[in-house]
């Protein structure tokens, strides 16, 4: 029986990469569009899409990827104002090297919220939910993280509810480190806002950054533009944020961030042509900065050229396979199209080790599809039931409840 005939079927739009916001955060923060106009949709910095259009992929059905965002409570007498402050330290005991990106990530949500800097010190406070108005970043992204947007807390207001905070974390993100991780479940708006010290300790074989050096050479007048271009996307003024970017690149042709936020203002205009165009320009300016490989990988994702997608996913692995897990899942997908199951089926694996907090939940679902094509369904049955209780409220959950239970079937039938 052939599993794939159960999945939904789904092109990715630029919009919809645009919105995602994973490990990997820019330090330097971006401004994020107002819900519906994200790189799909982003709001804040849970970065979140609407939804891609239907379609067959490459002529093989492809799994559907929206955001698996559980939805927090509604009862807005239950907000009250969670304050948090710690400090971050290197593994040595000294203090970042930079700003750091305080975020926080809930298992089964999708995307990071960005809710903090560090000071110089590497000291941080803030409230919980009331967030930077940062930008979530496309390049981490992946189909599994996709749809509704992160709420800041009940009906999208600011605050957090307490029960929202269950399967909550808190870490530190700095492009090239790995972080401890604080739990935030249980914390109340009582409780001492010291949530301690987060550890960052130096990742090994990374080539590839989430931030660019040709940002630190940009003239004084390009930054300015880059940074009108922020405040405009925080207001959803897509055509003024294209104008100041336009102008930042123009001030300086190697400002490789700005070619890639032009990309993703352009792709979410529906002016695909351009958005590559950006992309590679992204790339020539800086060939270490990764973000726009995965621009480029969800447009060839929506032209069906499954080979492209696979050569730049393995590019962006091979620059930095911890800060982009988004890129396992890309690379499965097109593997899957390419009906190169094997090595689908190794990404999945690699990718659900990198995606330490379950940010691409149809990576699961994926990897449960290619082990009931080969009829190992034991481990299917594993898979899909992981990838029920991390996206408990999926549109897709009772068609995958329907592939289990058939899972389960056989395997009851073979062990009655």
């Amino acid at each position: 029986m052939s599993w794939s005939r159960f999945l939904s079927c789904s092109v990715l739009s630029a919009a919809m990469l645009a919105a995602q916001a994973q490990s990997g955060s820019p330090t330097g923060g971006s401004a994020a569009p107002a819900t519906g106009a994200g790189t799909g949709a982003t709001t804040g910095n849970g970065g979140n899409t609407s939804g891609g259009r239907s379609g067959s992929l490459g002529g093989r059905p492809t799994p559907d990827f929206p955001n698996q965002l559980p939805q927090p409570g509604t009862d807005s007498s239950e907000t009250r104002p969670i304050f948090l402050s710690g400090k971050v330290r290197m593994d040595d005991g000294s203090a970042p090297p930079e700003s750091v990106v305080i975020e926080r990530l809930c298992t089964g949500r999708g995307n990071p919220v960005q809710e903090a800097y560090t000071d110089q010190k590497g000291n941080f406070s803030f409230q919980l939910g009331q967030r930077m108005g940062m930008m979530t970043d496309a390049s981490s992204g992946g189909f599994g993280s996709m749809g509704a947007p992160e709420i800041s807390g009940p009906n999208g207001r600011g605050g957090i509810n307490e029960r929202d905070l269950l399967g909550c974390e808190l870490r530190a993100s700095l492009p090239g480190y790995r972080s401890s991780v604080v739990s935030l479940a249980g914390r109340r708006s009582l409780d001492s806002p010291d949530v301690g010290i987060i550890i960052l300790r130096r990742l090994a074989d990374v080539s590839g950054f989430t931030t660019s050096a040709t940002s630190l050479m940009a003239p004084k007048d390009a930054k300015k533009a880059m940074d009108k271009a922020r405040a405009a996307l925080k207001k959803n003024k897509l055509p003024d944020a294209q104008k100041e970017l336009e102008s930042a690149v123009n001030l300086h042709p190697k400002f490789a961030e700005a070619w890639y936020e032009l990309g993703r203002v352009q792709s979410m205009q529906n002016q695909m042509d351009l958005a590559r165009q950006s992309y590679v320009k992204s790339v020539e300016a800086d060939e270490k900065y990764v973000r726009p490989y995965l621009g480029l990988a969800v447009l060839e994702a929506q032209q069906q050229k499954w080979g492209e997608v696979k050569q730049l996913t393995e590019k962006v692995i091979k620059l930095n396979r911890y800060d982009f897990p988004s890129a396992f899942l890309y690379g499965a997908i097109a593997n899957y199209n390419l009906q190169q199951h094997e090595q689908a089926e190794k990404l999945c694996r690699a990718g659900l080790d990198i995606d330490q907090f379950h940010s691409l939940p149809k990576m699961s679902h994926l990897l449960g599809i290619l082990l009931a094509e080969k009829q190992d369904f034991k481990g299917a049955s594993e898979q899909l039931s992981a990838y029920l209780k991390m996206a408990p409220k999926a549109p897709d959950v009772e068609t995958v409840k329907k592939q289990l239970a058939d899972i389960d079937g056989k395997i009851a039938h073979v062990n009655p």
